[in-house]
């Protein structure tokens, strides 16, 4: 493992661990929470986009499927978020919150 590597998959377990930090906003139906909310989540994912493709690029044969497929799945439930909180849903939010919260821990788990 190069240090680049090394460097992505740690970003990658640091914006999960941010991104789940966010369920604490949400009970906050606050103008300013909403858009802090927004804005760290479409950061977050940015860094993860550049940073799940560096470790993908990288990562042994056998597990660039797996990784790849769960990079998807995590991508998916963060687009589903950033949606529910562009419409200002408090239930709908917390409701993709925990499906994204799944991955994220999943995310977690996986990156060395």
């Amino acid at each position: 493992m190069n240090t680049e590597w090394k460097g992505s998959a740690y970003r990658i377990k640091k914006c999960a661990t941010d991104l789940l930090s966010v369920g604490d906003l949400i009970e906050d139906d606050e103008e300013d929470s909403w858009d802090l909310m927004g804005r760290d989540i479409r950061l977050k994912s940015t860094f993860l986009y550049c940073d799940f493709n560096q470790v993908i690029s990288n990562a042994p044969q056998e597990l660039k499927k797996p990784l790849l497929e769960l990079a998807n799945k995590l991508f998916h439930y963060i687009e589903e978020l950033d949606n529910a909180v562009k419409i200002r849903n408090i239930s709908l939010t917390q409701s993709r919150y925990e499906d994204a919260a799944l991955v994220l821990q999943e995310v977690m788990s996986v990156m060395p």
